[in-house]
Order: C-alpha cells, then sequence, then structure tokens
C-alpha cells in the first residue's frame, strides 16, 4: 500500500527546480525518487546528437502485464523573462490567493504532480493494479525536441515496451478545468521561399533583376485559396505568412535577395507528403519560368485518436469530478503526442492553459487537487 501524497506540494517542489530547457535542475531527480517510493522502476535517458545540448529524460514503469496506461510530459520549462515584471519569485512555488504560482505551474508541473497522486492514492485505495503504470517524463519538450521524447519512444521500442493508451498532461482547458479534451492535432510545415536576383540601383533598374515582386506573387498566390473547409474533427487548415525580408535598409538599392516564411497548421485532409506536394504544386504554378529555392521542415503530423473507451473513462472521470463534459478537440499547437501517436493511442488532458508561457503563471490549488481525482478516476476505470 502507499502513502498519499499532496499534488500542490509535490507541484510546488517541482516548481522550486529551475529546470529552464534543457537543464534537469533537480526536478528529474525529485520526481524519480517519488516514483520509486511508489514502487516504480525507473531509467534515466540522456541524449544528446552532435551539435545539441544534453538532455535528460525519465521513465518510469510499474507493473509488467496489461493493458499498459502511461502518463506522458515533461518537467522542462519555458525562461521567465524579466523576473521584475513577476509578483513573485518564478521557482519559489508560492501560494497565495489560493493558487500556486510560478514557472512550470500550469505548463505542466502541476499536472505531472497530480498523476503521481493519482497513483498513489489508487495504491493506497485498490493495491497494485493488473496491468502497468507508466512515465515517460522529458526535459526537451519546451525547446527542439531532438534529444527527448522521440529518443524515449525509440529505446521503448527498442526495449520491447508495448504502451496501450497514453495521456499526455498539457494544459488543454480553456477557460475552467473539465472543458476539453485533445483527441487530435493538426499537422505543422514551416517553409522558407527564396528568390534570388541581381543587386543594382533604382534608377537602373535594366542593370540589375528585382526578386521582390517576384517573391510577392509567390507569396500572394499560397494565399490566394483556401486550403479546405475543416472535416467532422478539426477546423479549416490555415496558411499564415510569418516574415518577409530583403535584408535591404537602403531606399536607392534593389536588393539582391529576398525571402519569405509561412507556416501550415493541417486537418486531417493531408499528411506530410500531401502538403508538401500541394505547396510544390502552388509556387510553380505562380513562378512560371521563373526560379525559386524552397525548404520545408515539418514539426508533426496531422493524428486524430478515435473516440472509444480510453476517451470515454477519461470524460467520464472528468464529468464525475467538475460537473462537466468536456469537448473533444484538436484545436491549438502541437505537443510531444505527435510523436507518441506513431506507437499507441494519445489524448491530452491537464490544467487550464490561460498563464502558460506568461509572467506570473499559475494556477488554482483546488485544480491540482481536482485534477488528481480525475486521474484517480481515470486509472480506476481504465483497471476495472
Amino acid at each position: 500500500m502507499s502513502q498519499s501524497l499532496d499534488p500542490v506540494e509535490l507541484a510546488a517542489q517541482l516548481i522550486r527546480c529551475p529546470s529552464v530547457t534543457p537543464a534537469e535542475a533537480g526536478a528529474l531527480d525529485l520526481l524519480q525518487e517519488v516514483l520509486q517510493e511508489l514502487g516504480f522502476v525507473c531509467a534515466r535517458l540522456p541524449f544528446q546528437e552532435d551539435g545539441t545540448e544534453a538532455v535528460d529524460n525519465l521513465y518510469a514503469r510499474r507493473g509488467s502485464d496489461g493493458p499498459h496506461i502511461c502518463f506522458a510530459g515533461h518537467t522542462d520549462v519555458v525562461p521567465v523573462g524579466n523576473t521584475d515584471d513577476w509578483q513573485t519569485d518564478p521557482f519559489a512555488g508560492d501560494i497565495r490567493e489560493q493558487a500556486l504560482w510560478g514557472r512550470g505551474a500550469a505548463d505542466m508541473k502541476g499536472a505531472i504532480a497530480a498523476f503521481v497522486a493519482a497513483v498513489a492514492a489508487h495504491q493506497q485505495a485498490q493495491g497494485d493494479v493488473n496491468g502497468s503504470i507508466s512515465f515517460l517524463i522529458t526535459g526537451d519538450e519546451e525547446g527542439p525536441s531532438i534529444n527527448g521524447t522521440r529518443k524515449m519512444l525509440g529505446w521503448l521500442q527498442e526495449q520491447g515496451e508495448i504502451i496501450d493508451d497514453c495521456l499526455v498532461g498539457e494544459p488543454t482547458n480553456p477557460d475552467v478545468l473539465g472543458d476539453m479534451i485533445k483527441i487530435g492535432r493538426r499537422g505543422s510545415v514551416n517553409g522558407v521561399v527564396t528568390v534570388n536576383g541581381t543587386q543594382g540601383h533604382v534608377a537602373y533598374p535594366h542593370l540589375a533583376d528585382n526578386p521582390v515582386p517576384q517573391l510577392v506573387t509567390l507569396m500572394a498566390h499560397l494565399v490566394a485559396s483556401p486550403l479546405d473547409d475543416g472535416s467532422e474533427h478539426f477546423q479549416p487548415s490555415n496558411l499564415e505568412i510569418t516574415s518577409v525580408d530583403v535584408g535591404n535598409g537602403a531606399t536607392n538599392v534593389i536588393p539582391a535577395q529576398a525571402v519569405g516564411r509561412f507556416n501550415i497548421r493541417y486537418n486531417d485532409h493531408w499528411d506530410k507528403d500531401k502538403i508538401s506536394s500541394w505547396i510544390e504544386a502552388r509556387l510553380d504554378e505562380a513562378a512560371g519560368e521563373a526560379g525559386y529555392a524552397l525548404e520545408l521542415s515539418h514539426t508533426g503530423d496531422c493524428f486524430l485518436t478515435e473516440p472509444g473507451p480510453f476517451v470515454e473513462t477519461l470524460s467520464t472521470a472528468i464529468e464525475e469530478v467538475t460537473g462537466r463534459a468536456p469537448i473533444l478537440s484538436t484545436s491549438g499547437g502541437t505537443s510531444d503526442a505527435r510523436f507518441i501517436k506513431d506507437i499507441t493511442r494519445v489524448v491530452e488532458f491537464g490544467l487550464v492553459g490561460k498563464t502558460m508561457h506568461k509572467v506570473d503563471e499559475h494556477v488554482p490549488v483546488d485544480d491540482i487537487r481536482q485534477l488528481a481525482k480525475i486521474y484517480e478516476k481515470l486509472l480506476a476505470g481504465y483497471f476495472a
């Protein structure tokens, strides 16, 4: 049997570890210590690619059989900005005005603490489960995501680890706890279009080749018509131009190069290959005989976890604790679920995200305790 754990106090202790990506700063050490006391077998998984900073990660599992539910998250946090702008020390983990303050309170040390407390409460009430519970915790979610979850998933497959369902504790609720479960995410691709010309004097355009009009034509054609009208679970895909730059501070010089940048968030009408082909076709159509260069970087493909028993069990737990029936959504940005979906079913549910990444990040302490109760009910239903 396990002792009870206060999720608010554990969250505060985690906040006091200044784990700005990629620093571990004691957060994983603390988590490992608590999980080992709960009977988890822990493995530390440091990874580093050439030219990147080393990242420490933690995988912990209790049990050896299925079904296997995994909680995935990250202890790394974004920088705090100007500390003078904060009402309280961002790494003090202070509790005031019935809220826990500090960097990572919402995103996502509060959710990690809630799940640990839920596991402890479930063990105390039910004993060992007929299956397995694990934690997949990275220190690289807020950074380049090179040496974190993706590498850990490769290690899991090498070890023969099979996860049946995964819950990512990202702050999914826009307003109040219980608003929303994320059952998928749109894909994301960044594009860079470069047009090269010949620099020259604006008074002698026949001696130069201005790349700006060509770039304007290309970018305008990309946004001239919508990609789609959306689908059953997804909003319409959208393309946003994020930058047009010629690097020219002079008024009498035709620039030698013009660069445009854009991002597309695409739904399940598309995948990585289809959206790449669409981009290239649109640019070729507008370019005619003129040349351009295109670079595409894909940060995650679109995915959807179809509503089923796992989603229903989580929805029921949320409604029993909060009285709210959560919306099943695919809105928002990306998370490490974009990698996890390659090996198992994955959904996201955590705290309210209003203050994440902001100065004075904080969450109500009651929300953390309610989230722990939701996770506990999820475990009870999952292993019923």
